[in-house]
Formats: structure tokens, C-alpha cells, sequence
């Protein structure tokens, strides 16, 4: 398999329920029918040691962490994440696609839970510095459609879909903000339709930010 365009590292954010996992399958098969070889991962987790951090974060109930500490666990996670998968996979040609990523701390410890976004650029910055995504794909979906999908899960990965209704809407606000103020990077796809409508905007949105 041969990559038409130098590795790229794309993300998929969004709130609970936004189709992420979905599309993140959807847009890998894709890239591999145009011939560019890819590897699928996710966050919290995608090394050993930031899954083992992940069962951490994402069970139990809200309360579990305080966000500060909350905060340190996902950075640890995902230094250990881009040390040990994500960059030997660029390094190798390979195109990268996560489900979430740093924006995610920025919404859900952020905008979500009040934590200081200067506090979270200092974590960062002493944790991955200047790493950041080629694409950002912004999965929408009005409050009430995703918490009505995922009502539907049976899972134990359950903490955050546990904070109430004002913590989802205020995840959706950030994210939108976000498209808005960083149009270069961030695309925003509206999740409410049928799911091959949505993986079609998404694929348009690839090949033309990376002319392919």
C-alpha cells in the first residue's frame, strides 16, 4: 500500500453520542480504498500504559477525580500515547486517526468541569508541547439526539455520559466555538443525519484539506 500524500494525524472530536468510533471506522476503510495505508487509535488510551489510565477515567462515577487530577491522568495518558503509537506510526508513513484527542481536555476538564484553560496549556505544554492534529473533524449533534443514542449503550465506560444535561451542552458550545476560531485546522460536521451522509461530508472534507 502506498500513502499518495506524506502522513497525516487526523482527529475526530465531539461529545458523547456524536458517532466518532463510527466514523473513525468509516474514514479508515476509506483511506484505505484510495490506497493510504492508516492505523485507527483512540484517547484516553491507544499504548498499554495510557489504557491501563483509561479504565481510570472513563468508569466509576463523576466524582471519581477531582479535575485537576483528572487533568494530569489524560496527559499522562496521552504523552505515553504519542511516544509509543502515534508518532513511530507517522514515522513509518503511516496516517494516524484518533478518536479524541487534546481538544477533548479543553471541553470536558474546560468548558465541562471550569478547569482553567491556562492551567490546561501549562499540562500541556510540560507534557506534549507542540504536538497537534493536521485535521480536526468536529462531529455535531444536538444535545438531546446524542443522549438519546447513547441511552442505548451497554457498556461500562459510562463516567462522563453520568454529567448532567448543562455538562453536555456546555461540550457542544465549546465545540462549536472552536470550529469557528480555528477554521484552518477544524471542520464541523453535522452528525444528525443518516450516517452515510454524515461519512460523505466527512470524506469530502478530507480530500480537499488534503487534496487528494
Amino acid at each position: 500500500m502506498i500513502n499518495a500524500t506524506p502522513a497525516r494525524f487526523i482527529t475526530l472530536e465531539g461529545g458523547e453520542g456524536a458517532g466518532k468510533s463510527t466514523h473513525t471506522r468509516r474514514l479508515s476503510e476509506s483511506l484505505r480504498e484510495r490506497g493510504v495505508d492508516n492505523i485507527i487509535t483512540r484517547e484516553p488510551g491507544g499504548s498499554k500504559g495510557a489504557e491501563e489510565i483509561r479504565s481510570l477515567l472513563v468508569e466509576g462515577e463523576p466524582n471519581r477525580w477531582d479535575v485537576p487530577v483528572e487533568t494530569l491522568l489524560l496527559f499522562a495518558a496521552r504523552a505515553d500515547h504519542i511516544t509509543r503509537t502515534i508518532k513511530p506510526a507517522l514515522a513509518s508513513g503511516k496516517w494516524v486517526i484518533c478518536d479524541r484527542f487534546t481538544d477533548s481536555t479543553y471541553a470536558y476538564q474546560g468548558a465541562g468541569r471550569g478547569l482553567d484553560p491556562k492551567a490546561i496549556e501549562l499540562v500541556e505544554a510540560a507534557a506534549i508541547g507542540d504536538f497537534h492534529p493536521d485535521l480536526t473533524l468536529i462531529l455535531d449533534a444536538p444535545v438531546d439526539v446524542a443522549l438519546a443514542r447513547i441511552g442505548g449503550r451497554d457498556h461500562d465506560e459510562t463516567r462522563f455520559e453520568k454529567f448532567d444535561r448543562t455538562f453536555h451542552e456546555r461540550l457542544r458550545q465549546f465545540f462549536q466555538t472552536l470550529a469557528r476560531r480555528e477554521p484552518e485546522r477544524c471542520i464541523l460536521i453535522d452528525t444528525e443525519a443518516p450516517a452515510d451522509e454524515v461519512s460523505a461530508s466527512i470524506w469530502r472534507a478530507v480530500t480537499a484539506h488534503f487534496s487528494l
